[in-house]
């Protein structure tokens, strides 16, 4: 997972950097994408580098992924993005809701693995 986390946020740093270039944005929010992956980068980093950890912080991971996409949804909901707004909400939802359902997946398999050890 720590590998999915740090491909993850790369993928939502250039996705935040892009966006804003293109479109020529003024507006920090459209660095949001950027943040998350950063928060993502880090956790996975983290998580190869302090295996002992590691569990603890794909849990975190995993809470900020669903509030990422939960928070793309209602800004997506509200507003009523359109363009790049609209591009990079939608990609955050699929990135971070990807990175979720594998995150529960793996939390899934590793319950099962360790009742059948029991």
């Amino acid at each position: 997972m720590a590998n999915k986390a740090s491909i993850s946020g790369g993928l939502l740093i250039a996705l935040g950097v892009i966006v804003t270039i293109v479109s020529e944005s003024q507006s920090v929010t459209s660095l949001i994408p950027a943040f998350i992956g950063a928060v993502f980068l880090v956790l996975g980093l983290l998580a190869r580098a302090k295996p002992d950890l590691s569990h603890h912080l794909m849990h975190a991971l995993a809470a900020i992924a669903l509030l990422a996409v939960l928070g793309s949804l209602g800004s997506l909901i509200s507003r009523g993005s359109t363009g790049w707004a609209l591009f990079a909400q939608l990609a955050t939802i699929v990135i971070a809701g990807c990175l979720l359902q594998q995150s529960i997946t793996a939390f899934k398999d590793r319950t099962k693995r360790l009742a059948e050890e029991s």
